[in-house]
């Protein structure tokens, strides 16, 4: 594959991710260790699929610590989130979700050879900005109200921050590996979800469609071309296109009808995607020069 079909592998995946909460969402009132268990399965199923076709069974045969990154990212990324939507406003959660593309520039300035610039502060301050900007819009009550599921999504922007960079470290390990995650992380949530939740099917056609999108989609392809896309492509225009997730996961909410496209939501989302552009501009001095 070249490298621009990699890259382009990787921004399907980003389009795929801004339909996320809204496809959350559209699920209904399934427990979110359920949903996890459900469209983790799908994508897993997809993947096998993919291994059965090569008959290379061997890509799953990877060391304990791969494993173990997998799926804690898989896991507590999707857990959180699916809580996160689940206990609190989807655009305002899913907005702070979105810090995940900041914190992987902020955390990547803290590896070997490479340091924090005053313009990452300045990013990271702007998107603070941003998240004061969706309470103040709320009022401080329903911003209490709401804050467990606000942690939640906080937390998970962490996660998925810190899985996105460690994964670094493994850049030889197949993309079809990714199915043995997704399958392992099915049969984690479908055991918190025997243990802590009470079982709530889909209601009606529209919710079941959306479950099954989510595992196609989100929580299926894009794993697998996200991660041929940040080995084989571009990534720091992948990086840089990130960005780009708040305001059309923000969006995709407003024109389904889900959330009521008000001032300071859009102001809040410019701010979080300003700011990480901001903390990314290296990567797209770079990619300009390049």
């Amino acid at each position: 594959m070249t490298g621009t079909r990699a890259t382009l592998s990787g921004l399907a995946a980003i389009a795929m991710w801004s339909l996320l909460a809204v496809l959350t969402v559209a699920s209904g009132t399934v427990p979110p260790f359920q949903l996890a268990a459900l469209t983790f399965a799908i994508g897993g199923a997809i993947g096998l699929g993919w291994i059965a076709a090569t008959g290379n069974w061997l890509v799953l045969r990877q060391p304990l610590k791969v494993w173990a990154l997998g799926v804690a990212g898989l896991f507590g990324y999707h857990s959180l989130y699916f809580i996160a939507l689940r206990f609190a406003p989807p655009a305002e959660a899913g907005l702070l979700n979105y810090f995940w593309p900041l914190l992987i520039v902020l955390f990547s300035g803290l590896l070997p050879g490479e340091r924090l610039r005053v313009h990452h502060v300045v990013g990271a301050l702007l998107g603070l900005v941003g998240t004061v900007v969706l309470f103040l819009g709320q009022g401080l009550a329903p911003a209490l109200q709401f804050a467990f599921g606000y942690g939640a999504a906080f937390c998970a922007a962490f996660v998925w921050a810190g899985y996105s960079v460690l994964s670094r470290r493994f850049a030889m390990v197949p993309s079809a590996a990714v199915a043995g995650f997704c399958v392992a992380t099915a049969i984690l949530a479908a055991l918190c979800h025997l243990a802590v939740e009470t079982t709530v099917w889909p209601q009606g056609a529209a919710e079941w469609l959306a479950v099954v999108a989510l595992g196609v989609g989100p929580v299926g392809l894009a794993f697998y071309v996200w991660d041929v896309g940040v080995k084989r492509g571009d990534i720091r225009l992948l990086g840089v296109a990130s960005y780009a997730a708040p305001l059309l996961s923000t969006l995709a909410l407003v024109v389904a009808g889900y959330t009521a496209p008000r001032a300071t939501l859009w102001l809040a989302a410019l701010l979080i995607a300003g700011g990480g552009l901001l903390a990314a501009k290296d990567m797209l001095r770079r990619k300009v020069r390049g």
